[in-house]
C-alpha cells in the first residue's frame, strides 16, 4: 500500500478528510445564508412596524387638530361690545342705559 505525502502542515490527506471539508463548508455557507435571510426579515418587519407607528401618530396629531378645530368652531363667539361691557349683551346695556336716562329725565 502506498502512502501519500504529508501536506506542508504534515498531515496526510485523505479523499475522504477532503469530501468532509466540502461538506461542511458548503453545509456552513447554506446556514449562513439561512440566517442572512431570516435577519433581513427581522429588520425589515422592524422598519415596516415603526413606518407604520409613525404613520398612526400623524393621523393622530391630525385627528386632535381637527377635533380642537372644530370644538373653537362650535363655541359661541364673543363680541367685542360684550368683552367690553363686562359680558352683558349689547341690547340688555342700550336697554339700561335708556332706563336710566328716562329716569334722569323724569
Amino acid at each position: 500500500m502506498r502512502d501519500k505525502p504529508p501536506d506542508a502542515a504534515g498531515l496526510v490527506k485523505s479523499p475522504l478528510t477532503a469530501a468532509r471539508a466540502q461538506v461542511l463548508r458548503y453545509s456552513v455557507l447554506g446556514l449562513g445564508i439561512l440566517y442572512g435571510f431570516s435577519h433581513q426579515r427581522t429588520i425589515t418587519a422592524t422598519q415596516k412596524s415603526a413606518e407604520a407607528q409613525r404613520e398612526y401618530q400623524h393621523k393622530q396629531q391630525l385627528i386632535n387638530k381637527a377635533k380642537e378645530a372644530y370644538a373653537k368652531s362650535k363655541q359661541p363667539a364673543a363680541s367685542s361690545t360684550a368683552a367690553a361691557s363686562g359680558g352683558e349683551s349689547p341690547l340688555l346695556l342700550s336697554v339700561s342705559l335708556a332706563c336710566l336716562a328716562s329716569e334722569r329725565v323724569d
